[in-house]
């Protein structure tokens, strides 16, 4: 079976600063307490002509050009949201045609924090089949479209972002992606959930007025479910390839709580200076937390070629992933 790699990450994530200090003017908080509580110091925010699809656009730009080819080369785009432009047409037909990626057919993957995984791992089998080269990954969400900026429980949490990163088939001698363990466990849908716009509950005025269109969410719950399968996840994803945490070059988290990415890596044994955080610039941006964190660890040095790379993420519904890569550039 072919392999495939991971060939190029590009993110993008807006200009607007929202700061602690900001919402401490906005909802009775304080900067201690999101801090101590969350990590998160500051997040990104889309101004109102930016939605989904354009972030999307430009952090593929950059991948594209980053990897050095051209969007026609591209055999499928995935793009993970949970905040599309509109219901229909899927954000990747948007996103396809603004990058004139015409070889490409796609579709949107809906697994909220866990959805660039579960993207990363359909990517990889698309290319392993032998019937993909060449397919994009993005991971975009415009959060602040959803939250209700009264509810200090959830404002602080969430900002805007988008990243990307090209799947293609590996060179010989290339081992690239090596395995996944992922899962979904729907009794855990009414802790983290936007209730109303869709069939169930359909918008309305009464919908509207009672803020039912926000992310809402039990935390408690969440967090310890969360921390749990984490470390489950990874732990599992380990040992059926035959290797320990000591392996793992670097464990790249999705970025919700720097509290539970802390907790599971020390249940893993895996030490802080082999994770990668950056919670606190950019807080929770959902689908786009591990492509922006892994361009951060890029950036800085600390993720090079031949590394053992852990992407996990756990997320509503809830949806669980983690993936095993080797890394190849």
């Amino acid at each position: 079976m072919r392999r495939a790699k991971i060939s190029a990450v590009g993110c993008y994530t807006p200009t607007r600063v929202l700061t602690n200090e900001d919402l401490e003017r906005m909802v009775e908080t304080s900067d201690q307490w999101i801090v101590e509580r969350t990590g998160i110091r500051e997040r990104r925010i889309a101004p109102p002509e930016i939605a989904t699809s354009d972030m999307a656009v430009e952090a593929a730009k950059v991948a594209l050009e980053r990897r050095g080819i051209e969007a026609a080369e591209l055999d499928a785009i995935l793009v993970c949201t949970v905040t599309p432009d509109m219901f229909f047409p899927a954000t990747a037909c948007l996103v396809q045609e603004r990058l004139g990626a015409t070889r490409a057919w796609g579709f949107d993957l809906v697994a909220a924090c866990a959805g660039f995984v579960f993207g990363l791992t359909t990517a990889a089998h698309f290319v392993m089949s032998g019937m993909h080269r060449k397919v994009l990954v993005i991971g975009s969400d415009t959060m602040s479209r959803i939250i209700d900026y009264t509810d200090r429980n959830t404002c602080v949490l969430f900002g805007d972002g988008a990243g990307a990163m090209v799947v293609e088939a590996a060179e010989d001698g290339e081992e690239g992606f090596i395995s996944f363990h992922n899962e979904i466990d729907g009794s855990g849908g009414k802790y983290l959930f936007m209730p109303a716009g869709g069939s169930r509950i359909p918008a309305s005025r009464e919908t509207v007025e009672k803020r039912m269109h926000y992310v809402h969410q039990d935390g408690g719950q969440v967090f310890k479910y969360a921390v749990r399968k984490m470390y489950e996840s990874c732990a599992t994803l380990l040992e059926k390839n035959g290797y320990t945490p000591s392996d793992v070059s670097l464990l790249i988290p999705h970025q919700a709580n720097i509290r539970i990415i802390r907790a599971a890596a020390e249940r893993l044994g895996i030490p802080c200076d082999r994770v990668i955080t950056n919670i606190d610039r950019y807080g929770n941006t959902t689908a786009a937390t591990i492509p922006l964190a892994t361009n951060d660890a890029l950036q800085s040095g600390k993720l090079k070629k031949g590394n053992l790379v852990v992407f996990a993420a756990v997320g509503a519904g809830y949806t669980v992933g983690a993936n095993l890569w080797r890394w190849e550039f």
